[in-house]
């Protein structure tokens, strides 16, 4: 990955930083983006940087679509002054959270929170970026594996994920005519702070997940960061429209 360029949203934590870790250990230049946590942004971008790639962490709220054209102006002034060119190769749409409520007792506020984040903002942020992005490149949306199975507490958070998936599949079909691969990426239940961190905290529930997982145990983060890296690499060349789980084999 030699000269290639990623911008991952969400990559100063769990699984965007894995993923920027992983493909800059690959010889990829990254452009990382946080929401509120600079500190640990510019320690991510430090590690990238010890590790003989490039990186440079820019501050997105990707529930806030009217940022994305000032984005789009910070991102383009960051190609030419810091990485000597007009285009990136690679995005990855990772930013989001979680959110547990039932389906009877989700507000209308949480449920318009998460289609900014896992929807909305995914949708129009890749359609600020497009003129950035080189044709052949790659985008690679986040999805989650509740889009498949159905766990209670995640109506809002899955349906939006159900969007993305379908999106991908338009994505790729449009931007086929430029050469650009579109997929999607589902993770099962990882071990992060995701959430509140409680498929890494609770026991009973990281039991729960090990003990309805093929592979028999919970998700890291590295697993889904090694994902993306092997996506976005050679083999990945022929792959376009396609939802891969990365889930461990759970609840097959």
């Amino acid at each position: 990955m030699n000269g290639k360029l990623a911008l991952i949203t969400g990559a100063s934590r769990g699984l965007g930083r894995s993923a920027a870790l992983h493909l800059a250990k690959q010889g990829a230049d990254i452009i990382g983006t946080y929401h509120s946590k600079v500190d640990e942004a510019q320690a991510v971008a430090d590690e990238i940087e010890r590790l003989g790639s490039r990186a440079l962490m820019l501050h997105l709220d990707v529930s806030d679509s009217a940022s994305f054209a000032a984005f789009a102006d910070q991102v383009r002034a960051a190609l030419s002054e810091r990485f000597g060119r007009q285009q990136f190769d690679f995005l990855v749409n990772n930013a989001g959270i979680g959110q547990h409520a039932s389906f009877a007792e989700t507000s209308e506020a949480q449920f318009d929170l998460m289609m900014k984040i896992h929807l909305k903002g995914p949708f129009f942020l890749t359609q600020t970026l497009l003129p950035l992005i080189s044709d052949g490149g790659r985008i690679l949306n986040v999805s989650s594996g509740l889009a498949r199975f159905s766990l209670p507490g995640y109506a809002a958070y899955a349906a939006m994920k159900g969007g993305i998936e379908v999106l991908t599949r338009y994505q790729a079909r449009e931007l086929g005519e430029r050469g650009i691969a579109v997929n999607v990426l589902a993770p099962g239940a990882i071990e992060t702070d995701f959430g509140g961190g409680a498929v890494r905290d609770n026991a009973d529930l990281n039991a729960f997940v090990a003990g309805n997982t093929a592979l028999g145990r919970v998700g890291q983060a590295d697993d889904i960061g090694l994902a993306i890296a092997a996506l976005l690499g050679e083999g990945g060349r022929w792959i376009t429209g396609q939802r891969i789980e990365a889930s461990g084999g759970m609840f097959l």
